[in-house]
């Protein structure tokens, strides 16, 4: 599921989700691995505790603003040195014994963000998050 949406301000929200046919507890174990964080994040990156930053390959980074185990992370997203800050919220909720909504929601600070290739890429990160938690 995909969904956009553009308030009084230009700012665009861009939420993407996923229902995956793993445990939460697996899901989460999957976006700790390097394979999870490079999903989530590009190659190079990796999030780390609340405050650190973390730095892909491609210029993106950001810092870790919040991480409830199990639950949720949340980090600041900028697309490179120079553009401002958003902010990305991903979220884990059981929907069964074996299954997990995966949602991240892409808070962007103005509309100048390419809004297309930004939920290309948290789709990607989705597909491949599902796919690794199968792989143990």
């Amino acid at each position: 599921m995909t969904e956009q949406v553009t308030d009084a301000e230009s700012s665009v929200t861009t939420v993407v989700s996923r229902v995956v046919d793993h445990p939460r507890k697996k899901v989460w174990a999957v976006l700790l691995t390097p394979q999870g964080q490079t999903a989530l994040l590009g190659e190079g990156a990796s999030l780390g505790d609340k405050g650190d930053t973390w730095k892909a390959d491609d210029g993106t980074w950001g810092v870790t603003r919040s991480y409830h185990p199990l639950e949720e992370i949340r980090f600041s997203w900028h697309k490179d040195d120079q553009s401002p800050k958003s902010w990305v919220d991903l979220t884990l909720t059981e929907v069964g014994p074996s299954q997990t909504k995966i949602q991240i929601s892409h808070d962007h600070s103005n509309t100048d963000f390419d809004v297309v290739k930004v939920t290309a890429h948290w789709k990607a990160a989705l597909k491949r998050i599902d796919e690794d938690a199968f792989l143990d």
